[in-house]
């Protein structure tokens, strides 16, 4: 299910404390957490109260895995001389050279030697090899090269201490492979890519390769794969580009298009191997598999990462092992995850956008974001971790998926989030919950309280869900931020399902959903909050409007979708104040996600007073009366208690 974005609406003093929260939490660079607010004795006293009760944001704990990856003068140098280098002019049956370096046979080019290789013509039906046992360099310059093999790699690397292809500045370069290959080491399946290195491979230079794979892979090394810069392209029937010990793209632009994995680093004998590093870039892959698949890890530093795997969120299906504590059985064949890594996925910029059928971010263990901006469409997970999600920055848009953010344990200390779910919004599961035991999506066991954790320190969340927007099997603590929430409809899921408890020390939080399951915030709490529930299901667009006897205004909100149920709390919310409800009406302010601010409100009708006198203050109608509350009896309708 596609849910509709809800909109809610502040109120002057709501907004201040909002953008307290934002601001704390989020670097200069969240624009879109940013706004003006009323310099006004409310908004002053607003900030003031937030930074009393909330302090500033936690920052990161969890272990990050990081790589790193040492380049050497060889690549990063793509600058050659003729002078120094030996020509080789391609041409079927004819193919020349200017040095005594290289042998043909067959139309088969082979180099012998350490040295730069200018390499320009065409040339069908052969191929280039390198075997040489020279400890120093192979460069093979592609000087508008074009290859056809008929039976095997057109650049075929057999020996060489590293190989270096420079795209030469200006010049278009083609290699193309055919269905069938007569291979060298059939129990291998070597080779098995139109450029198939056993050895170091560094790509550089200015120019562009276009790479075709007819057989299998495009590109694969069975070491170390560096892509420093140039203009790529790769098509291929298999994986695109593939490197054994890792996949480091340093700059340039790479485009992939795989009827298998975009791209993937394989080596599942060494832990500090078989990882991806993302330094910067354009990087654009459509894959019938997974787009980046890393048996260890993968980091982005920053660049532009743009993903479409296994035909996109549109052709998803949800599957029952992808649940926290149960290992991910995918197999090569049918895994369609974004961004998918066996020990931890790190991200600390740059632009990435995900249209996958399967999870967008993907992890066996961990999943660490510390800034850049993240668009994911989903037809599972938008976010999924099996050990642990920490998110400290960044802008974050899931627009599309079953269950937003789902792992174990789940940490927010800031960041700008955007959750669009037709299950859960945000689910800390362990896998005793029921939704991991095959009942119904979203509603917890209220009879097994897991070791789950949903801990939100700071940044700005907004969760628009069909099921549980807040789903813990455990335990939830909020210390600071701000949460709003278009909650689900149906009485067998809500705004906020939890099943050990729910502490609220600071931030703020507006949840509006169903009464069925509806909870609030536990007793444990240090910050005041109310449940406000109505004996029927208010339509959408329905206002709900809250000012204290004083005339402060507390809350002005506006939910998209229907809803019987109102969460609030607030560091506003004051013992020994006497609040008025309203419902109905109309609001001159202005409106983020529901919330108004500034203005004037009007028109509505009032519900009820209630004054604060506990840590969770429960107004009206509630059917639930797990931990946060108070199963109250059947009250009256709206305007009529």
């Amino acid at each position: 299910m596609h849910n509709k974005r809800s909109k809610y609406k502040f109120t002057p003093v709501l907004m201040a404390v909002l953008l307290g929260f934002s601001l704390t939490a989020c670097t200069a660079g969240n624009s879109d957490t940013a706004a003006s607010i009323n310099s006004g004795p409310a908004s002053r006293a607003a900030v003031g109260s937030m930074a009393a009760n909330t302090g500033t944001a936690q920052a990161g704990t969890a272990a990050k895995a990081d790589v790193s990856v040492q380049y050497d003068s060889d690549d990063e140098n793509a600058s050659w001389s003729t002078g120094d280098a030996t020509n080789i002019f391609l041409k079927t049956n004819a193919t020349t050279w200017d040095g005594a370096e290289v042998a043909i046979k067959d139309n088969n080019v082979t180099i012998t030697s350490a040295g730069t290789y200018i390499i320009s013509g065409t040339l069908n039906g052969g191929q280039v090899l390198v075997d040489t046992e020279d400890k120093g360099t192979v460069r093979l310059v592609l000087n508008g090269a074009n290859i056809t093999s008929s039976d095997s790699s057109p650049v075929y690397i057999i020996r060489a201490k590293k190989t270096v292809i420079v795209l030469a500045e200006g010049s278009n370069n083609n290699l193309t492979d055919s269905k069938t290959y007569v291979l060298t080491n059939k129990e291998a399946d070597e080779p098995n890519a139109t450029i198939f290195s056993k050895s170091d491979l560094t790509v550089n230079g200015t120019g562009s390769l276009t790479v075709n794979a007819n057989y299998k892979n495009a590109i694969t090394s069975k070491d170390e794969l560096k892509i420093m810069s140039g203009n790529i392209t790769v098509n291929s029937t298999g994986d695109g580009i593939r490197g054994r010990d890792f996949v480091a793209i340093k700059n340039g632009i790479v485009n992939v298009n795989a009827r298998q994995d975009g791209i993937k680093s394989n080596n599942d004998e060494d832990s500090q191997k078989g990882f991806i590093l993302i330094e910067d870039g354009t990087v654009s892959i459509t894959a019938q598999e997974d787009g980046i698949q890393a048996e260890t890890n993968v980091v982005v530093k920053t660049g532009d990462i743009r993903i479409s795997s296994g035909g996109g969120s549109a052709n998803g299906e949800t599957k029952p092992d992808n649940q926290p504590g149960i290992a991910d059985t995918d197999s090569d064949s049918d895994s369609k995850k974004g961004i998918k890594a066996a020990a931890g996925i790190t991200i600390y910029g740059g632009t990435i956008d995900i249209d996958s059928a399967d999870d967008s971010l993907h992890s066996n263990n961990r999943i660490s974001i510390n800034g850049g901006y993240v668009t994911a469409a989903s037809g599972d997970d938008g976010i999924h971790a099996d050990s642990s999600i920490e998110i400290n920055n960044g802008e974050i848009n899931i627009t599309r998926a079953c269950e937003g953010i789902e792992s174990t344990s789940i940490t927010i200390n800031g960041g700008n989030i955007r959750i669009n779910a037709s299950d859960d919004g945000i689910n800390a599961s362990d896998g005793t919950g029921s939704s991991s035991l095959g009942q119904r999506p979203g509603q917890n066991n209220s009879n097994s309280s897991g070791s789950a954790s949903l801990n939100i320190n700071g940044g700005y969340i907004y969760v628009n869900s069909a099921g549980d927007s807040l789903d813990a099997n455990g335990s939830i603590l909020m210390t600071n931020g701000t949460v709003i929430i278009s909650g689900p409809t149906e009485n067998n899921n809500g705004a906020l399902d939890y099943d050990g408890t729910f502490k609220m020390t600071g931030g703020f939080l507006a949840a509006a959903g169903s009464s069925g399951m509806a909870q609030a915030p536990g007793t444990a709490s240090t910050q005041n909050s109310a449940m406000i529930s109505f004996a029927q299901t208010m339509p959408a667009g329905t206002m709900v409007h809250i000012k204290s006897s004083d005339g402060m205004d507390l809350l002005t909100f506006k939910p998209e979708k229907d809803y019987q149920t109102i969460v609030i709390s607030s560091p506003e919310i004051k013992t020994g104040t006497t609040y008025d409800i309203y419902y109905g009406g109309s609001s001159g302010g202005t409106e983020k996600d529901g919330l108004f601010t500034g203005g004037t409100y009007s028109g509505g009708t009032k519900y009820e007073s209630f004054t604060v006198s506990e840590v969770v203050t429960t107004v009206g109608t509630t059917g639930h009366s797990g931990p946060g509350g108070k199963g109250l009896m059947e009250g009256g309708r709206p305007g009529n208690p």
